[in-house]
């Protein structure tokens, strides 16, 4: 099973349309697709047609935090049309904005006037970090996306506002009422301690999430297998994306990521 449940558009961060990808998926190949866009599903009333040699799962990935550490939840196989979900992403929406504009004033403190008004002009969708990332590329600040968050937009830098995301409790609580599987995505890229991780799949687990990712882009098989024993022992099933944002990117490549463990269960098993 060529499964990728994470992955995004344009209607984020991503580059390419929402039909775009679906394409390109189906080109790969990919037997299931989670469009899993950053607080966002706007995606999903921007596609016409989905092609017949692939299934496509409603998909979003919420941003929230956990002991002050900001933590990604993806959702999946939800109701698109739920009151909860419809008021939690208008919430987000806003609360992007608010970030935004607080990124716009740190960075200009630090030298780069107009900075809300450039990434604006960037996109007319959710604005993420990688959009100020963009811009500072475009200005000849950083010379690409990892020294632009290195510098100024990654964690514990300028750009880094986390604290007024809902809690994980909150985000599983909405995912789960609209019918959907909550799933935490990347654990591996929080560069959490043992100990940390596990508190932190503790609580998720406790909370009422149901799987995490055990595959998030190129990754090491002993991360893989590493993940996979985490996810037995909190109960949790495996799921597995690419993160893909844009091509040319070979470690969040759409369709093209290492298979799960022989020892996981997978969370597509509902689907096939």
């Amino acid at each position: 099973m060529n499964a990728d449940l994470h992955c995004h558009t344009n209607q984020s961060d991503g580059a390419l349309s929402p039909a775009e990808v679906v394409n390109l998926a189906s080109a790969r190949q990919v037997d299931i697709l989670s469009i899993t866009d950053h607080d966002t599903v706007r995606a999903y009333h921007r596609i016409t047609e989905i092609p017949a040699n692939l299934r496509l799962i409603t998909g979003i990935e919420f941003s929230c935090q956990w002991s002050k550490q900001g933590i990604h939840i993806v959702g999946l196989d939800f109701d698109i049309n739920n009151s909860v979900l419809v008021a939690a992403i208008e919430r987000q929406t806003q609360l992007r904005q608010v970030r935004a504009e607080k990124i716009g004033h740190r960075l200009a403190r630090a030298g780069f006037k107009n900075s809300l008004e450039a990434v604006q002009a960037l996109t007319e969708n959710q604005i993420g970090r990688p959009h100020f990332a963009q811009h500072l590329i475009n200005i000849g600040a950083v010379k690409s996306f990892s020294e632009a968050f290195k510098k100024y937009l990654g964690p514990g830098k300028i750009g880094d506002i986390k604290e007024h995301w809902p809690g994980i409790e909150n985000v599983i609580s909405i995912i789960t009422q609209a019918g959907g599987i909550p799933v935490l995505a990347h654990p591996a890229k929080y560069k959490l301690t043992r100990s940390k991780l596990n508190s932190l799949l503790d609580n998720f687990s406790q909370s009422g999430g149901k799987a995490m990712e055990v595959v998030s882009g190129y990754q090491s098989r002993e991360v893989s297998e590493n993940l996979a024993q985490l996810s037995h022992k909190y109960g949790l099933q495996a799921s597995c994306g690419s993160d893909f944002h844009a091509p040319g990117k070979s470690w969040a490549n759409l369709g093209k990521i290492p298979s799960l463990p022989d020892n996981c269960n997978p969370v597509w098993a509902r689907w096939t």
